[in-house]
């Protein structure tokens, strides 16, 4: 009993999803539901948290409760905590916030049992209770028809990547007669078999539509774009993450057997998709769409972590290591991003996102003068996604590439570096709008929600930048318990 209390914040989360729709029918105040969402996740962040480092299974071997998991739950509890402060703001007078809220505590818990789910069969149901309600948030906005339109793309892309998926599993199934991914492991038929080759081949295709690697990214700019700003935070920083977190257990415990075949194939999608991401972001006159090119570009460096642990086992764990820890800091400078998109939004166009000027670059012209704190805190947001010193994004890059170098692939780490310095420029090109170009009107009020919750992303950012140990100690204990 006391290891399936080891569940207790999915059970939580889960349970106050039914609270926040039920109670949406008896209150006339629903904003009183977004300060209950939040602390909610608060204790079950905390609960996660006190329990770190313990390991426990559960469900004949299907769930495994382990520090990996554990350290996603406690990323996708943080992404769900400042979206709902943000949103606070952003739906503090919408008549649907109970809905709101619900879908969005149910996302969270499919992403925290992603976390934990040891077999495909759970893993493909985990992705589906993520899957579902995000579909739903991407068009919220009913009555604004780039909403509605995103919506649309995100589930025919997102059905369709459920479909490779599952036909995937089928073939390991048909190929095994397991779904568990360690008896996978342990069977040894898997590289006797060329189903499980191409098994193997769709479960990496389904996996990469939800991380949104190219070329199976073509979902996420106009999704990013067209939802509201913080659904697009949620996205951007949670289920996008929840596809590396699956993708990091699929194929490091089931697939080892066939790491010759996949170190190929992500190669070349490392490659591909942190070029492409950062030479389109330049392009860019819009900052949701510049943000998910270069949300892109991060899912490439973030796959260096599987080249690395294919091709020298002896540097497996370091690698791991990184790639867990940038998972992090992309998801923490992604959330403060896209919540400042949202703030801009409110204080420059006032609250609407419904025409292209609602996220034009334009909007951040002069925007030093016109609020200053906002400004500050997109630079540092921008600095940390651009890999700039002092910041976690630059310590996380550092470990991630010098995985690479450890690992005998200092062209790749070479290339990782290239890019990281191409996509200096197109955040530079918002900063200097921030500071250096004339504002277009006088002092805004910064609400004050939006800013408490931009605040606390960058002060997780700048904090781990100076004295990541904890954080690093947390990360390798999360790639220990999985490589071992």
């Amino acid at each position: 009993m006391t290891d399936y209390l080891l569940l207790s914040p999915v059970f939580l989360v889960i349970l106050l999803s039914f609270i926040v729709i039920v109670a949406g029918l008896f209150l006339k105040e629903k904003r009183i539901l977004g300060y209950l969402t939040i602390i909610g996740l608060l204790a079950a962040f905390f609960i996660t948290l006190a329990n770190f480092n313990t390991r426990a299974t559960l469900f004949s071997n299907s769930i495994v409760i382990d520090p990996f998991g554990q350290f996603f739950n406690l990323l996708f509890l943080m992404v769900s905590l400042v979206v709902c402060l943000a949103s606070l703001e952003y739906y503090g007078n919408h008549p649907n916030q109970d809905e709101y809220y619900a879908l969005l505590l149910l996302a969270t818990a499919g992403m925290m049992l992603v976390s934990f789910s040891n077999d495909l069969i759970i893993i493909f149901v985990s992705f589906e209770l993520v899957s579902l309600p995000t579909y739903i948030l991407a068009g919220f906005d009913k009555k604004n028809p780039r909403s509605m339109e995103a919506s649309l793309k995100y589930f025919i892309i997102g059905a369709l990547s459920a479909g490779i998926l599952l036909f995937g599993i089928s073939f390991i199934y048909g190929a095994t007669g397991e779904t568990n991914l360690e008896t996978i492991l342990n069977s040894n038929l898997l590289e006797q078999s060329s189903i499980a080759v191409l098994g193997t081949i769709l479960i990496l295709v389904g996996f990469a539509f939800k991380m949104a690697l190219v070329p199976f990214h073509m979902w996420a700019p106009d999704t990013y774009q067209g939802a509201p700003s913080v659904v697009s935070a949620f996205l951007s920083a949670g289920s996008k993450t929840v596809g590396f977190v699956a993708a990091f257990r699929v194929f490091l415990l089931a697939l080892m057997a066939l790491k010759f075949q996949w170190y190929l194939v992500f190669t070349i999608l490392a490659v591909a998709t942190m070029t492409f991401g950062n030479v389109v972001a330049i392009a860019q006159n819009s900052i949701k769409r510049m943000l998910a090119y270069s949300s892109v570009a991060h899912a490439g460096y973030v796959i260096i972590a599987f080249v690395v642990i294919a091709h020298s086992p002896e540097a497996a764990q370091f690698a791991l290591t990184g790639g867990i820890l940038h998972a992090l800091s992309h998801a923490l400078g992604k959330v403060g991003a896209f919540v400042v998109v949202a703030l801009v939004a409110h204080m420059v166009v006032g609250g609407g996102e419904e025409g292209p000027e609602g996220d034009s670059l334009e909007n951040y012209n002069g925007l030093g003068k016109r609020a200053p704190l906002t400004a500050l805190l997109m630079t540092i947001l921008l600095l940390s996604l651009a890999g700039i010193p002092p910041t976690f994004g630059f310590y996380t890059k550092f470990v991630l590439f010098l995985s690479a170098i450890k690992g005998g692939l200092l062209w790749l780490a070479l290339i990782a570096i290239l890019n990281s310095a191409l996509s200096v420029y197109y955040y530079a090109r918002v900063v200097m709008r921030m500071y250096w170009m004339e504002p277009q009107g006088g002092k805004v009020h910064e609400p004050a929600f939006y800013v408490l919750a931009v605040l606390l992303v960058v002060a997780g950012i700048v904090v781990l930048g100076l004295y990541p140990e904890p954080v690093y100690r947390m990360a390798l204990e999360g790639a220990g318990s999985l490589m071992h």
